[in-house]
């Protein structure tokens, strides 16, 4: 028999029903890559990019994060409370994770611990996955929240014009809310029912999985994590637009970045979106700062550029607006299971 988790909607209130973005849950589903990069072909560039700092990393150890059957911890995947959640705060929150519930958790996924999971691996697994982010995520990060705040805006706009059911429709075929019950269909024969009265429910969007997943345990909160919308333009170069006077006088390349550099940005984020190499952005970066058209502050261990008064002024002389990426394709990544091990 077929699974089917069915949430109750207190009241039919529209406020009962939550978005959020979670860094964490980004990070934690990332680790599906490791185990099957053919699996997420839309990421592959972004695996390239990041070859080699992930072999600076413990390896073995993230990857046991994960099963065969792409499922990852569930304490790894806390419920987002608020619509821009930082890392720092749900690393936080990880840490305080009682040690049995670790075990627990590790040992839903993995019957018999693997060797880097054993013992107390609590620290090593915080550690691992906080040089994880500031390697392979941080610097792509803005990015990569980009995509998931256009599709919260997208879902808000649906149930604007068409109610929560449409909304709700859209996230998966095998989601439907009707009677004020969110149902969900699963390929795996668990099911409850529960109402989310006094907690609310919470959908947060993801660039790492298509099928809608939802928590293992009636016990958790509610929450259902869907595919986001756009990941097939993530990782493609952004267009660097620039009238011929500006590209004329500082060459394509230069103009595109001063174009950008409308807000801050470091240059190991303007790598990725201009498909430059690390040091060939750097080396226009100082050429640009040293005719005074941007200027450098350093934040944390990055160093952030951003256009001078010098720099507006070219820039709006020339007519030239940074013109953005469309985020509208859909993902083309093969859908992996559930991290909770539920997937509708």
């Amino acid at each position: 028999m077929a699974g089917l988790i069915e949430y109750e909607l207190a009241g039919m209130d529209v406020a009962d029903v939550r978005f959020a973005i979670s860094p964490l849950n980004e990070l934690t589903l990332s680790l599906r890559t490791f185990r099957d990069p053919g699996r997420y072909p839309v990421h592959l560039p972004w695996l390239r990019r990041t070859e080699q700092a992930r072999s600076t990393l413990d390896v073995p150890l993230l990857q046991a994060l994960t099963n065969d059957d792409m499922w990852t911890p569930d304490y790894l995947s806390p419920r987002p409370h608020a619509p821009l959640t930082r890392i720092d705060d749900e690393l936080a929150t990880v840490a305080r994770v009682p040690v049995d519930r670790v075990l627990d958790d590790l040992r839903a996924i993995h019957p018999r611990l693997p060797e880097p999971l054993r013992g107390d691996p609590s620290a090593h697994i915080l550690d691992a996955l906080r040089d994880y982010w500031r390697t392979c995520f941080a610097p792509w990060w803005p990015r990569m929240r980009a995509v998931l705040q256009a599709d919260v805006v997208h879902r808000g706009q649906v149930i604007s014009a068409h109610g929560l059911a449409a909304m709700f429709a859209d996230l998966s075929e095998r989601v439907q809310l009707k009677d004020g019950v969110v149902r969900m269909r699963l390929i795996s024969d668990a099911r409850y029912r529960r109402s989310t009265s006094g907690e609310g429910l919470t959908l947060v969007p993801t660039l790492f999985s298509r099928a809608a997943t939802v928590p293992i345990s009636p016990s958790e909160p509610p929450l259902i994590m869907y595919g986001t919308r756009g990941v097939g333009t993530l990782w493609q170069p952004e267009p660097r637009h620039s009238p011929g006077v500006l590209t004329d006088l500082l060459g394509a390349t230069r103009a595109g970045l001063l174009t950008m550099l409308e807000t801050p940005a470091s240059s190991t984020e303007l790598s990725g979106r201009l498909g430059v190499t690390p040091s060939a952005v750097n080396q226009h970066l100082r050429t640009l700062r040293a005719a005074g058209l941007l200027a450098s502050a350093r934040h944390g261990r990055s160093v952030l550029y951003l256009r001078s008064e010098l720099g507006d002024a070219l820039v709006a002389g020339s007519g030239l607006r940074a013109v953005g990426v469309d985020r509208g394709a859909e993902d083309a990544a093969h859908p992996g299971p559930g991290q909770f091990g539920q997937e509708a």
